[in-house]
């Protein structure tokens, strides 16, 4: 247990035992005291200190704190009081905020025995009405149970809720991973294919004394065959998994960022596209994910914005890096799905080339997303 919970259990132990030992022995909050005051006292610390298990064993120690007031009752008569009820009360509510399923349930038993003890072995209350009268003061205790049941319940459904938003991004993470995997293939896929078919055009022009040659060329060619071979029963695997067909298009880059501009225009957002620097020719992958960025930029614009009146994509092209900016000026909603997992997968993106990604809101209104990818040409 931390060792801020056994601070506060300590404390709590050590207000109950004092007003207690003050209630027994000097009178301080009790109607009337009965028996000898050692006894009430005894009876008191006893039940104080078995509160230091509340956490623990909340059941047990509920059961042992109303077992050791039914016996001094039961010898000496039912005391009337302020401390009677406080250590019992604050074992209910540790058995209702910590006992796992039906087990809190029980701690109203153990109420309800105590409160008979309590009224019946009182020798002041000598009629059922008195004994009547007597029983509201039982009441604490139940809002006890009540509040501790509250208690519970909240942090349960807190918990529940987190590990279904942490099951969420897993699953999040998951998907895009097979997605970059399956658009990875189609891009190594298609270079290997080119390798392979150039490597088979050269040796066919070999002569037949340049023997060396050919079988070098030979095992690019079987090597070729066979990486593409695996490649493709690998992806087959996760298609399969995820119920999708194979994708015979090619794979697109920031030359299509035009179009795709277009139809979120044509959706109804006011999309404005800025292009600077020379464009160079960057790796098949590379150029993948920087448009799937511009892409998951847009749809969560769509998605996540109220009333944006404009978009603004940014591609700047440097001299070992390229840059990219989506941003708009509306206000941020809560969409019914879980939020940031478009965000985790365009992370996963960016982290495969070593880029950077920023994702924040921005001053006067509006989101921002902001990536920087490393250039590898093509």
């Amino acid at each position: 247990m931390p060792r801020r919970s056994w601070a506060f259990d300590i404390a709590i132990v050590a207000i109950a035992f004092a007003l207690g030992q003050v209630e027994a022995w000097n009178g301080a909050g009790a109607t009337h005291r009965q028996g000898p005051h050692w006894a009430e006292g005894l009876a008191f610390g006893i039940a104080a200190v078995l509160l230091l298990g509340r956490r623990r064993r909340p059941l047990e120690v509920a059961v042992a704190i109303g077992m050791v007031y039914v016996i001094e009752f039961a010898i000496v008569g039912a005391p009337e009081g302020n401390a009677v009820g406080l250590m019992p009360t604050i074992a209910v509510y540790s058995v209702a905020r910590w006992e796992q399923r039906h087990r809190p349930a029980w701690a109203l038993l153990v109420a309800l025995v105590f409160g008979l003890a309590w009224v019946m072995l009182d020798p002041v209350q000598t009629s059922w009405v008195q004994r009547g009268q007597g029983a509201f003061w039982l009441s604490p205790i139940v809002i006890a149970w009540l509040a501790g049941s509250l208690v519970r319940s909240r942090l349960q459904t807190r918990e529940q809720r987190r590990l279904r938003e942490q099951d969420a991004r897993t699953r999040a993470v998951a998907e895009e991973r097979n997605r970059i995997a399956r658009e990875l293939h189609d891009v190594i896929g298609h270079n290997v294919s080119v390798m392979t078919v150039q490597a088979s055009a050269v040796r066919r022009r070999l002569m037949p004394e340049q023997s060396v040659e050919r079988e070098a060329l030979e095992t690019v060619e079987r090597s070729g065959r066979e990486a593409l071979a695996e490649m493709r029963r690998m992806v087959a695997v996760l298609r399969a998994a995820d119920g999708q067909a194979p994708d015979l298009e090619p794979p697109p880059g920031l030359a299509d960022v035009d179009r795709l501009v277009e139809r979120f225009r044509a959706a109804g957002l006011p999309v404005t596209l800025t292009v600077t620097g020379a464009p160079s020719q960057l790796a098949a992958g590379l150029d993948l994910t920087a448009y799937r960025l511009v892409q998951e930029g847009l749809t969560n614009v769509l998605r996540h914005a109220a009333a944006p009146q404009r978009a603004d994509v940014v591609i700047a092209y440097g001299g070992d890096s390229i840059e990219l900016a989506v941003r708009d000026d509306g206000r941020l909603v809560v969409a019914d799905s879980p939020p940031g997992h478009g965000l985790l997968g365009m992370r996963e993106r960016v982290a495969v080339y070593g880029g950077r990604l920023v994702a924040r809101g921005r001053e006067g209104g509006g989101f921002e997303l902001l990536a920087t990818l490393p250039v590898v040409m093509g």
